[in-house]
């Protein structure tokens, strides 16, 4: 049960970080990438038909096809990112937030992006996420 601390935006900043969300326990105790994927994942859900399925190395977002991929750089490499969203694109994107970007197909370019905290969640993020799954619909 949450307390109603502050104002309504904070209020409603609260139970978005602080509900599960399905897909999260890939990211086991890590605490800073469950509360991003709760921020990131809530939003994508609110898209029609969207399915989420969980891998040894990602979760993943699917309209038709995949359209966002959640996963934990750390386990990869050696980094302080706690959490990447990969956007699968029909163009690439012109951002210095895309950390890289790889084509693995004629129509599909696959950018990465690095969240540190849940305010990297914003109208632009969402914006892209938006447009990765009507193409992927």
């Amino acid at each position: 049960m949450l307390l109603p601390i502050g104002g309504p935006r904070q209020q409603a900043y609260r139970w978005c970080v602080a509900e599960p969300v399905e897909g999260e326990q890939f990211f086991g105790t890590d605490t800073k990438a469950v509360s991003i994927y709760r921020a990131v994942g809530r939003r994508l859900l609110r898209f029609d038909d969207v399915d989420v399925r969980v891998s040894k190395s990602q979760v993943a977002f699917r309209a038709r096809r995949g359209f966002a991929f959640a996963w934990h750089p750390g386990d990869y490499v050696a980094t302080d990112v706690p959490f990447v969203l990969s956007l699968a694109l029909p163009e690439p994107l012109d951002s210095h937030r895309v950390k890289e970007i790889a084509h693995p197909s004629p129509k599909t370019w696959m950018h990465h992006l690095e969240l540190r905290l849940v305010k990297d969640v914003d109208r632009e993020l969402l914006g892209w996420a938006e447009r990765a799954y009507r193409n992927a619909r």
